[in-house]
């Protein structure tokens, strides 16, 4: 079956073979000053400007998994699918008015993960731990899941066996080489990669978007097919339109994801890479532009259906992959040359976000774990290395989740993962505007809310798991009359928001002790050039404090 597709294959291989290259060469560019620092391998030195920061947020954010699996949601369920073009859009000036704030206290303490500024902020290692693991185990499906947008991809150009390891030995030898070039060169491996990365994405929807109604017979036939076979749907949240069952889900998903997606900690480290305040405000008003942009890729769902695009069968029996609905269009509908040139975005389109993934993971267990709790006193090249360690750490386990589970289970594992990161918002996004909450109620807030949140997903079931389904709550679990969900997430934040006010006002009534606010006023609004806290001082990042929970 390869066969069929072999200039699919070489034009897919050259270059892949190219952005490879590039990784590796990364580690001479922009003149790194000493690898074996973290601010160095983990943050390109602080020092990309606006143009590298926009293809590398937008590379981190706009992933395979978005390329395949919002123009297949839209493919199996409709409208619903569109939910990720206004989170996007709500997300920028919220990030606007929290990131550059974290940029500016971290640039001034030397700060590398989110976790760092929680630590010095409610002086508690034990709150910052909780943050550290939470973003380490909410990023781990989010990498998996970048293998799901290649396996497609090669699964719709056969190359793939019968047996696991013929299967998966593709993507084991991709990551291989993700994990050598991103060991070597850091964090510049995907800043570099990003702009040819973003680039193909961009040529590819582009000549999509003004080929394929032409030859699909225009917007109006497309849209009349999707209604069609909606129509036909048993499934009553089916259809072009939002009805009123999945309304209040719609919205409350596409609020929470949004309130979520600069959480991860891989969306953080690609804005603390940044130079200075500057270069963050302009890209948060030019980055709706790849908004624009993942609209256009979710229409693609709705253009195979207009092309009668049937998908490959799945992992389970009687099952299909609607993940290879975008792939089979373009290999139906395209030059094989094209076809391949769209393969190749995909594909490359999944080592940018998984490399600052793994990096962003790799940087809170060394510097929030490792350091905390292991090595007080690490040096910046022992950082630097076990950082690197943990980054091949975690692609290894990132390949293991999909030879040896169920690609499905790990899309529903990525759904956990919002409700999981969105547990950081009290301590992290609302931290940076008040120390008002006290650390212990934090902590708290916390495990109520990380609590419920799996309770709820525990309880949600869909036609091929009894638990763990997907993210939309049923109200009636709740005792209200309705047929509506509710997206998990916004329910366990606000739960988690009410018990750490209550606790901070039972704690504050008792005058327990609060601990040190390591930071200052001016801390938040610090820009490139101003002064570092100096250590030894009271305010340095690493000074040695009791550890306080």
């Amino acid at each position: 079956m390869w066969r069929d597709h072999l200039t699919e294959i070489i034009v897919f291989t050259f270059l892949f073979l190219l952005v490879s290259a590039m990784g590796f060469v990364a580690a001479r560019w922009r003149a790194p000053k000493d690898m074996a620092h973290l601010d160095e391998w983990g943050l390109g030195g602080r020092s990309f400007g606006g143009w590298i920061t926009w293809f590398l947020v937008g590379g981190d954010l706009y992933t395979a998994y978005t390329f395949v699996a919002v123009p297949a949601l839209m493919f199996g369920a409709g409208a619903a699918g569109f939910f990720a073009v206004p989170y996007t859009i709500v997300i920028y000036p919220l990030v606007f008015l929290v990131l550059v704030r974290l940029w500016s206290v971290s640039h001034r303490h030397g700060f590398v993960t989110p976790a760092d500024f929680v630590r010095n902020r409610f002086d508690s290692p034990v709150l910052a731990l909780l943050i550290a693991i939470t973003g380490i185990v909410a990023t781990m499906p989010y990498i998996a899941l970048q293998l799901v947008g290649i396996e497609a991809v090669l699964k719709t150009m056969g190359v793939t066996g019968d047996n696991a390891l013929a299967r998966h030995l593709p993507i084991i030898i991709a990551f291989a080489i993700l994990a050598a070039y991103t060991y070597q060169s850091g964090l510049r491996a995907p800043a570099l990669i990003a702009f040819v990365k973003d680039s193909l994405i961009y040529i590819v929807i582009l000549v999509a978007i003004v080929y394929l109604p032409y030859k699909l017979g225009g917007w109006g036939d497309i849209f009349a097919a999707a209604d069609a076979k909606f129509d036909a749907s048993p499934s009553p949240n089916d259809g072009i339109l939002l009805n009123g069952n999945n309304q209040l889900q719609y919205v409350t998903l596409a609020f929470g994801s949004a309130l979520a997606l600069f959480l991860y900690p891989h969306s953080i480290t690609g804005v603390l890479a940044s130079k200075n305040r500057d270069v963050i405000k302009r890209n948060m008003s030019a980055l709706p532009a790849y908004s624009l942009l993942l609209g256009l890729i979710a229409l693609l769902g709705y253009m195979a259906i207009a092309a009668g695009v049937k998908p490959l069968p799945g992992a389970s029996a009687g099952s299909v992959d609607n993940n290879t609905v975008v792939p089979l269009l373009f290999d139906q509908q395209f030059p094989d040359w094209f076809a391949g040139v769209a393969y190749a975005a995909i594909g490359i389109g999944a080592l940018v976000p998984a490399a600052i993934m793994s990096i962003a993971a790799a940087n809170l267990f060394t510097r929030n774990i490792y350091k905390e709790y292991l090595k007080r006193d690490a040096s910046p090249a022992q950082e630097a290395n076990v950082s690197k360690i943990t980054s091949l750490v975690v692609k290894v386990g990132a390949v293991a989740c999909i030879v040896f589970l169920d690609p499905q289970f790990s899309i529903d594992l990525q759904l956990i993962g919002g409700v999981i990161i969105l547990q950081t918002l009290p301590a992290v996004a609302l931290g940076l505007y008040t120390r008002w909450f006290h650390r212990t109620g934090l902590i708290v807030g916390w495990v109520v809310g990380m609590g419920l949140g799996m309770w709820m997903l525990y309880q949600v079931a869909s036609p091929t798991r009894k638990h763990f389904g997907g993210s939309a709550f049923p109200l009636s679990e709740f005792g209200f009359d309705t047929t509506k969900t509710i997206y998990v997430g916004i329910v366990a934040v606000a739960v988690n928001l009410a018990v750490a006010a209550l606790v901070t006002l039972a704690l504050r009534a008792a005058k327990v002790e609060e601990g040190v606010d390591g930071t200052e006023p001016d801390d938040y609004f610090a820009d490139e050039g101003d002064p570092r806290v100096t250590p030894g001082t009271e305010r340095d990042a690493d000074s040695a404090r009791e550890p306080v929970a």
